[in-house]
């Protein structure tokens, strides 16, 4: 597996991530914790250094899973993990608090969880609007001149607010969706962190599920599953988008490869700072996006890539309105 740097902060990872939150939460039961733990490790033996977790994740099971899974191997890999939310009685509640002292206390939790004395990459998870982002970032600059957090990262933050935070403590990543279908922080984001020197790590690299061309018109998906409330999942919105997963399977079935696998190597080709984390709880898929990191696209391909891209119109929110007011502040 090719390595690369989070922008100028030094942090080296593999090019390809494991967003390991899909084993524990989001879409649908947990996966077994045997399994999961097999899958990680599978990951750490095909090359994988960067796995992504939080204590928001279950909650708190996503942590239990990743800590037990590289404890074995906690020299050789990267471990990124977030705070920022508070948790009703039943824990399906999410508050945000991003409160020094809260961030204090779930730093301590997710070091338990996860059977380390250090995390490499701590995120702030939402931007809490109740709490100055430049004390945020002075408690995370606090925690790791004690030694307890290694670097400082944000996730789904404005340009604003990743400016006032690094002007605090240096931010090495900033963590949010980027994908073929949604393709929003060129505008302003890639063009801030370039200016920087901050890495990017896109979640959702084969939007939840919807570039590997396996979710098609018809598809539903149960209660438990996050994408039954995304308006991009809904049926007249997934009969729109379908003609995005049809260009894209030509695409690769030019290059003998998967459309998951042209997907995540276009986020790769776009910036050698761009680290994508894709999840999965299916060993050949692991392979298979692992793979990725090995096609090749040539300037011609981009270019096709980017004129068809700009030719499709997708259809649906990425959020609910709900979670949508908590992202890009």
């Amino acid at each position: 597996m090719q390595k690369r740097y989070l922008g100028n902060s030094g942090l080296e990872v593999s090019a390809l991530g494991l967003g390991c939150m899909g084993l524990s939460h989001g879409y649908g039961p947990a996966t077994d914790t045997r399994e999961a733990v097999a899958l990680i490790r599978a990951a750490v033996e095909r090359g994988v250094t960067f796995f992504d977790t939080a204590e928001v994740y279950g909650p708190y099971l996503n942590e239990d899973v990743v800590g037990e899974a590289l404890k074995p191997f906690r020299d050789r890999v990267v471990i990124a993990t977030k705070f920022g939310f508070t948790f009703g009685d039943d824990n399906k509640q999410q508050n945000l608090n991003s409160r020094p002292e809260h961030i204090r206390q779930a730093v301590e939790g997710s070091l338990r969880r996860l059977k380390t004395d250090v995390i490499d990459l701590l995120y702030q998870h939402r931007v809490d609007p109740d709490v100055p982002i430049e004390e945020v970032a002075g408690a995370v600059k606090d925690l790791i001149a004690e030694g307890k957090v290694k670097h400082f990262g944000l996730s789904e933050a404005g340009v604003e607010t990743i400016r006032r935070a690094h002007a605090v403590q240096p931010v090495t990543a900033l963590q949010s969706e980027y994908s073929m279908w949604w393709r929003q922080p060129e505008q302003e984001i890639l063009p801030t962190l370039e200016e920087l020197g901050i890495g990017f790590v896109p979640f959702s690299p084969l939007g939840k599920g919807f570039l590997t061309g396996a979710i098609k018109t018809g598809t539903t998906f149960g209660e438990d599953d996050f994408r039954s409330i995304v308006p991009r999942f809904a049926a007249e919105a997934l009969e729109a988008n379908e003609h995005l997963t049809v260009l894209l399977s030509g695409l690769a079935a030019e290059k003998h490869v998967t459309s998951a696998q042209i997907a995540l190597a276009w986020l790769l080709a776009q910036k050698p700072w761009i680290v994508p984390i894709p999840g999965t709880t299916k060993l050949h898929r692991l392979e298979e996006n692992m793979a990725a990191a090995d096609v090749m696209l040539s300037p011609d391909d981009l270019q096709k890539i980017s004129q068809a891209l700009d030719s499709v119109n997708i259809t649906g929110e990425r959020y609910p309105a709900a979670l949508q007011a908590r992202v890009g502040r």
